[in-house]
């Protein structure tokens, strides 16, 4: 069993990604060519944004997003410890401070109740963090946000297809922020990613910031990186979204139908308040998730990860350590608590999760955890 299975999709899309591909190595357009455009407008036309920027990863599309808001060094940026170390590395790279807050127990997001007392006079930006592919508390954050006149970034990078309050994720802040790294819920061949905002002057920015700082060439009026999107990258990404509404749906039903199975079987929700060795995750009301990931919460990870190992499952756990407990972030510690974050890291596993996994391949796990972990079968 493969806990992501990228194969029977390209088997589906082969013809068509080898076609793109070859128009692609015939005209030789590598950088920048029209694929990106093209994909630029279909990826704003399916979030609702009116801009959308290609970008050569989730990372430099963050950085690109810091950077276009003009933030730098002495600043601080409001975000969850309980992520990716790009989230933080980004922020601290730019040589801003990194104000880690505690996350919500239930949806594993940045929790909005903590966040304005971690405001100083130095904030100049929060960034949450739409973790596993369900939105962050969206609406409560940019309240906060408005009424501190501070831009929100959201990362997206594990949330792209999902919907909050009948918004799509990326068309929900300031800036929001993808990843098309291959194992996210649209993935490339290869390293990819895109900002998406409604600010025209923002989308100028980041397009200028992507391709050294210039607005044309050889002519720079900002400091910028290599940030473009590689034209094939471009090209397989528009093969894929042909599939994509159809995989949102199918992450949807797969991701309620593990909960269903571990919960027959004894297991109980995240906002359950009811004992259980296994907790699944809860999907807010009027939000839906792309389940980047199908998370769980238990005692003893480790030995559970080790029983299914032995049956053939493959596990993995994101993520085992807070950024605020990482030693590279170590003059961030002793901001705000962050007791939640410490907790869930210790207790989080996510099992084999994509839009081709069987009704039996779901049972099989299932019943694996359940023996894992001392549920009833």
């Amino acid at each position: 069993m493969q806990f992501i299975d990228l194969k029977t999709q390209y088997r589906l899309i082969q013809d068509d990604v080898k076609a793109r591909i070859d128009r692609v190595l015939e005209h030789g357009q590598y950088i920048m060519g029209p694929e990106v455009e093209e994909l630029e407008a279909a990826l704003a036309t399916f979030v609702g944004a009116r801009h959308c920027i290609g970008l050569s990863s989730g990372t430099d599309a963050l950085l690109a997003a810091l950077m276009a808001l003009e933030i730098g060094r002495g600043d601080e940026v409001i975000t969850t410890p309980f992520t990716f170390i790009a989230t933080g590395e980004m922020i601290a790279l730019l040589g801003i401070r990194p104000v880690f807050v505690d996350i919500d127990p239930v949806t594993y997001n940045l929790d909005p109740n903590r966040i304005e007392a971690a405001i100083t006079g130095r904030t100049r930006a929060i960034m949450p963090v739409s973790l596993y592919g369900q939105c962050a508390d969206m609406d409560a954050i940019q309240a906060i946000a408005t009424a501190h006149r501070l831009p929100v970034i959201e990362d997206a990078a594990q949330s792209f297809g999902a919907s909050y309050n009948g918004r799509h994720s990326c068309n929900l802040s300031t800036i929001g922020c993808t990843s098309f790294f291959p194992a996210k819920p649209l993935g490339a061949y290869g390293d990819a990613g895109a900002c998406f905002t409604n600010d025209a002057d923002l989308a100028k920015r980041i397009k200028e910031i992507r391709n050294h700082g210039q607005d044309r060439r050889y002519h720079h009026p900002r400091l910028g990186l290599n940030g473009r999107l590689d034209t094939l990258q471009a090209a397989i990404l528009l093969s894929k979204l042909q599939l994509f509404p159809d995989e949102v749906e199918a992450r949807s039903r797969l991701g309620a139908r593990y909960s269903e199975l571990l919960q027959e079987r004894g297991a109980h929700s995240s906002a359950s308040t009811e004992e259980s060795p296994v907790l699944t995750p809860f999907i807010t009301p009027h939000r839906t998730s792309v389940f980047a990931q199908y998370t769980i919460q238990l005692e003893q990870r480790e030995l559970v990860s080790e029983a299914l190992a032995r049956d053939g499952i493959p596990t993995a756990v994101h993520y085992p350590i807070p950024l605020n407990e990482q030693p590279v972030f170590q003059s961030s510690i002793g901001q705000c608590p962050t007791p939640v974050s410490d907790r869930i890291a210790q207790r989080v596993l996510s099992l084999p999760m994509h839009p081709y996994l069987t009704d039996a391949d779901q049972i099989r796990i299932a019943d694996a955890v359940a023996r894992a972990t001392g549920l009833r079968l």
